[in-house]
């Protein structure tokens, strides 16, 4: 299992859209091979940086998602709403504990 983090810096006043467009990807990857879950997250003192963490069986997995239609489809636009210096990372993942509430 992996866990892709990307941050990024949007442009001033893309917040609204972007995320709309990122929730529209998340919901692409449901149904995809090897999806598990995602994160959108903002850090309290950041409003304009996002960081989006996504969780997959396989570096493979998440490769083939994007090239789907679905995630290239928004890939333009959201260019257009963010700084081009965003960093992805991925890491392996030793334990992945989750509570029960």
């Amino acid at each position: 299992m992996i866990t892709v983090v990307s941050t990024m810096q949007l442009e001033s006043n893309s917040e609204h859209e972007w995320d709309r467009l990122i929730r529209e990807r998340f919901k692409s990857a449901h149904n995809k091979e090897g999806w598990i879950h995602g994160q959108l997250l903002t850090p309290s003192d950041a409003p304009g940086t996002r960081v989006i963490i996504g969780t997959w069986r396989s570096q493979a997995d998440w490769e083939a998602w994007h090239a789907d239609p679905a995630f290239l489809a928004s890939r333009t636009r959201l260019d257009e709403l963010q700084h081009a210096d965003h960093g992805t990372a991925l890491y392996d993942v030793i334990e992945d504990a989750q509570g029960t509430n």
